[in-house]
């Protein structure tokens, strides 16, 4: 079984030396890697030759059209039986190919995706940030999960593989951002191929490493499941509504702080009560103070963030109908 490993990636040379590194010390080596280099101005050709006598690597420079379109340009590189995407912000554990291997030759998967993790090398802020994206108490703990919550598992493309008899029959994404791996998801199910969760396919994703950069980061994901609905109607469900409606609530108590005292004691007791739960939750899970206490401001980032995103792209593409 061949893997060929695809990674699209824009002015990230230095997270690429570190993913590459975790690469190398694989335990199965029947794989290549295919970097592609997506019009970025920083790129990462000098440091990607650099590992040509350590890994069977190729490198790519195209013009700027977005992760979906990169990871396609790739797709179409490849000679793998199953093509594996990553973001360039993962490290990735010795065993993760062997793993993979093992699972397919007994299950037989189209596609596949994989829980991830914090590395113990991850700063204070990207532990908290990791805990608030897998939380129970924030996205319902079903990232990672062999279901979501419209029932079906969604690969997604920090993490995610796809036979090649898959690409061969849908081709890849048809969009490029906002939601891609999500509406490739569905459509791969609806093809009637094989979907499913690797338990022990883990990485470690990064995803930022402040809480600004995070909040534009989740802004963008609440607009993203706005975006698959417009293709995919049935797919927005309940659980998609939590974020704005707590976001709602915050305002709500904010403003009852000052215009309603009567009511305002009750907002806060539940306020302060789900911040406990968020702070002991994870200071029993990351054994530290500081990243629990970090994990409250990742988690209000988390649920605020994708919230505001939410709302403003269902007003303006669901009710307002905009293009």
């Amino acid at each position: 079984m061949f893997f060929s490993i695809i990674i699209p990636l824009y002015n990230r040379p230095q997270e690429i030396k570190e993913l590459l590194d975790t690469l190398e010390n694989q335990t199965y080596t029947a794989f290549e890697v295919i970097i592609v280099e997506d019009g970025s101005k920083l790129d990462a050709k000098e440091i990607v030759n650099s590992y040509h006598n350590k890994l069977d690597i190729k490198y790519f420079f195209k013009l700027n059209e977005g992760q979906g379109f990169a990871r396609n340009f790739g797709f179409e590189k490849a000679k793998g039986d199953y093509f594996i995407i990553f973001d360039s912000d993962c490290l990735i554990p010795e065993n993760y190919l062997e793993n993979v291997k093992n699972y397919l030759f007994e299950h037989d998967l189209d596609a596949f995706g994989g829980p991830d993790d914090a590395h113990e090398s991850f700063t204070p802020i990207q532990r908290a940030i990791s805990y608030s994206m897998t939380s129970v108490f924030t996205t319902g703990g079903i990232r990672g999960k062999s279901k979501n919550a419209g029932g079906q598992f969604h690969p997604r493309s920090f993490n995610m593989g796809i036979s090649r008899k898959v690409w061969e029959k849908l081709g890849g994404f048809i969009i490029t951002r906002l939601g891609e791996d999500i509406e490739y998801s569905i459509r791969i199910h609806e093809a009637g191929f094989k979907i499913g969760l690797i338990p022990n396919a883990k990485v470690y994703h990064k995803r930022r490493t402040s809480f600004q950069q995070f909040w534009k980061q989740l802004h963008f994901f609440g607009r993203a499941r706005i975006n698959i609905a417009t293709f995919f109607p049935k797919t927005l469900k309940a659980v998609h509504f939590f974020p704005a409606l707590f976001t709602l609530f915050l305002l709500f108590t904010l403003l009852s702080n000052i215009f309603l005292p009567v009511i305002a004691p009750l907002c806060n007791f539940f306020f302060i009560i789900y911040v406990m739960l968020i702070f002991f939750d994870s200071w029993s899970k990351n054994k530290s103070l500081k990243v629990a206490f970090l994990s409250i401001f990742a988690s209000l980032i988390q649920l605020t963030a994708y919230g505001f995103g939410f709302m403003q792209d269902f007003w303006r593409k669901l009710i307002l109908k905009e293009k």
